[in-house]
């Protein structure tokens, strides 16, 4: 399986510079993480990648559409893989508003306030983590499956800190420990300068 963390958002371009939350909710790409997108969807077609699983955040879910319209697989939404609700840009959106955006998607059994609505503790976020992994280890298709996600649960299940649109490859054992790196990971290099949260 394939991790892969959303491009840039606006909120990442305006953090960046002066770590200061700018109070953008659920906010959407900038014109960089678009590219970072195309970018990371080229690196994954040659993973034989069949189908794509996207938090319901709006930066993630632009950034699966773009990696979907490369590769032309399907995209299932999965609330698991969230941001752990830390900053202004992990309040999320309504599914009836993400429904006007993303009508092809399956977002009708989301919950009213699917991203959690108060900071996710560390070990809270591991046990989601596990679930996660757990569900994720009995998929047929798991090796071709990528997981369009955060820098936070991307930290929290597999130890690295990625940046924008960077790809982890996630090695399933008889005995997952999820939080820690796994023996055979690859992760794509770090571009200098790339905001680690959100």
């Amino acid at each position: 399986m394939h991790l892969v963390r959303h491009g840039e958002s606006a909120w990442n371009r305006r953090f960046g510079p002066t770590r200061i939350d700018p109070g953008l909710r659920d906010p959407g790409l900038t014109p960089a993480g678009e590219a970072q997108a195309r970018e990371a969807a080229e690196r994954l077609a040659g993973l034989g990648v069949v189908r794509l699983v996207a938090s319901p955040y709006r930066r993630t879910l632009q950034t699966a559409a773009l990696i979907a319209a490369r590769l032309g697989v399907p995209v299932a939404v999965e609330p698991l893989v969230r941001e752990r609700c830390a900053f202004s840009c992990d309040l999320g959106s309504p599914p009836a508003e993400l429904a006007r955006e993303w009508p092809g998607l399956a977002l009708e059994s989301l919950p009213a306030v699917w991203w959690g609505g108060r900071i996710e503790s560390e070990a809270a976020l591991e046990r989601r983590c596990r679930v996660f992994y757990e569900r994720a280890s009995g998929w047929r298709d798991r090796d071709g499956t990528a997981v369009v996600s955060h820098w936070g649960f991307i930290r929290a299940l597999t130890g690295k800190a990625v940046g924008n649109a960077e790809i982890v490859g996630v090695a399933f054992e008889a005995d997952p420990h999820p939080g820690r790196a796994r023996p055979g990971e690859r992760t794509d290099r770090a571009r200098p300068g790339e905001q680690q949260e959100g």
